[in-house]
């Protein structure tokens, strides 16, 4: 049976897809006729998943255990591990970004940087040294600039896209609604919000940093945070928040105010187990539509990370019914 948020009799807005673990739950199993010819094919983990990011035909995921990435391909269906050596090589990567040009930004806590490479995932510089840049935990690339979260500075720091050099914090330390401990970042259109592991809220900054108001709360029921960590928004500004602590996602109007919630503690697929990292996708939809329940369309994706359990990534699809 299709799992569905919110669960029957209410009206379903949210459909539990699929999950990878394991590289053949992407690429599928291979037929006997094909293991007999060449072998059986080696399963590739996911083994500790936390950023995720999707391109065009491409999924990025960040894996604190290979110190690499996973990357899957939706147009030709492969999968492999990026592991990139010399100055590219990656130590802690916690989270990533692929811009317009389909540039990959890796934010690596251990190497204190972000390092970027071209579409052919060549490495092509970084951003940021143990005297710039102490624990950056998430990168997002808009309005031509590059916005760094550092988690040991309490700020945002934030570059141009085209020289990387430099040019201001986020919050000014003036700033009386300062930050404690950023963990995610996303920008839509003229706002900066902000995940604040260390205050339990989402922050909400105008691109000059000054401070617009906060969604949220510590407080363990729905519209209040335990944990938040990752969050994104669709088209209608509607912001997704990951909380690590309730082990869901709850979904905020442009307004602030809940409108719903799916996930929890994992009993079952479509529960998540200490999730990080939730995407909002709409150049992907093809691959994915022969799993929507037929009764509705598929609007977009939503994937979400989990760093332990059996569903490693998870993909919901946002859906209406089809005689709406």
């Amino acid at each position: 049976e299709p799992v569905f948020f919110p669960p029957a009799p209410d009206e379903p807005r949210i459909q539990f897809l699929k999950s990878f673990s394991k590289s053949t739950d992407f690429t599928g199993a291979q037929s006997a006729i094909t293991s007999f010819i060449i072998g059986d094919e080696e399963a590739l983990p996911i083994l500790k998943p936390y950023g995720l990011a999707v391109g065009k035909n491409k999924i990025y995921v960040c894996d604190t255990q290979l110190n690499g990435l996973e990357i899957m391909d939706t147009k030709d269906g492969s999968f492999g591990y990026f592991l990139p050596e010399g100055r590219g090589r990656l130590k802690q990567p916690i989270n990533c970004f692929v811009d317009s040009d389909g540039f990959l930004y890796v934010a690596d806590a251990q190497r204190r940087q972000v390092i970027i490479f071209n579409t052919e995932l060549d490495y092509i510089g970084e951003i940021g040294d143990s005297s710039t840049l102490l624990k950056p935990t998430d990168v997002f690339v808009a309005e031509d600039q590059i916005f760094i979260n550092d988690i040991s500075k309490h700020s945002i720091h934030v570059y141009d896209r085209i020289s990387r050099k430099y040019i201001k914090s986020i919050p000014p330390a003036s700033d009386d609604n300062k930050l404690f401990s950023p963990t995610n970042i996303a920008v839509y259109k003229d706002k900066i919000y902000v995940s604040d592991l260390g205050d339990s809220k989402v922050k909400v900054y105008d691109l000059e940093g000054k401070y617009i108001r906060t969604i949220g709360t510590i407080g363990n029921s729905p519209g209040k945070f335990s944990r938040p960590k990752g969050i994104a928004l669709d088209e209608d500004e509607n912001l997704y928040v990951v909380d690590a602590g309730f082990e869901n996602v709850q979904i905020f109007n442009k307004d602030g105010k809940l409108l719903m919630y799916f996930g929890g503690s994992y009993k079952k697929p479509g529960d998540m187990w200490l999730p990080a990292k939730v995407v909002i996708d709409y150049m992907n939809l093809d691959y994915f539509k022969d799993d929507v329940d037929p009764s509705f369309n598929l609007k977009y994706l939503i994937f979400v990370t989990n760093q332990y359990g059996p569903d490693k990534i998870s993909v919901y699809g946002f859906i209406s019914r089809k005689n709406n």
